[in-house]
């Protein structure tokens, strides 16, 4: 199942006009929420821009303060990634460079030696719009902020045609953030 998952306004964008996210700032509850999540995940597929954002959970001991900050840089730490960039030569860690296409590498992260269904998720915007508009991404999961920006990077792209999703889950947290789970209809 390939997943994407991301932080939104309630008028749509993951980040504003400037490209600042901080509105998005997880409370302690969805934080742990997220660890779930991401403890969950068998790969991650990622653009440079959220790669580069992430990597501070692999490198910088600032991000290892709580308990709750050590299990998620760990957890982090040991997802294979694999990372979708035209100008990096080299990523650090458990990632590596995508050599394939968005369909090929998502193939592949999905595929198990053993037929087990593999949950893998796909981050950054404009790499997610690529595997939205290929048709391979099976749930969109949001995290939506009580937060109007205006403007600015869009959760989803523009689409030719209907995508039809059924609503599997809602939560929503102390903060007011409401959590979304859709799963494409096929």
């Amino acid at each position: 199942m390939l997943i994407f998952s991301m932080s939104v306004s309630t008028d749509g964008f993951i980040s504003d006009r400037q490209g600042d996210f901080a509105w998005g700032t997880p409370s302690d509850e969805l934080f742990q929420f997220h660890l779930d999540e991401v403890s969950a995940l068998d790969a991650h597929l990622l653009g440079r821009h959220l790669y580069e954002t992430m990597q501070v959970w692999e490198t910088d001991p600032s991000f290892r303060v709580t308990a709750a900050d050590i299990a998620f840089a760990d957890v982090w730490t040991a997802l294979p990634k694999v990372v979708f960039s035209r100008t990096l030569t080299a990523v650090e860690g458990n990632a590596r460079l995508a050599e394939g296409s968005v369909a090929e590498e998502v193939a592949a992260a999905l595929r198990s030696d053993d037929g087990a269904e593999r949950t893998v998720a796909i981050g950054g915007a404009g790499l997610a719009a690529e595997a939205i508009r290929l048709d391979l991404v099976d749930e969109l999961r949001m995290f939506r902020y009580p937060i109007i920006v205006g403007g600015g990077t869009p959760f989803l792209p523009p689409v030719t045609r209907n995508l039809p999703l059924a609503l599997v889950e809602t939560r929503t947290f102390g903060d007011r953030v409401v959590f979304e789970r859709y799963r494409r209809t096929r």
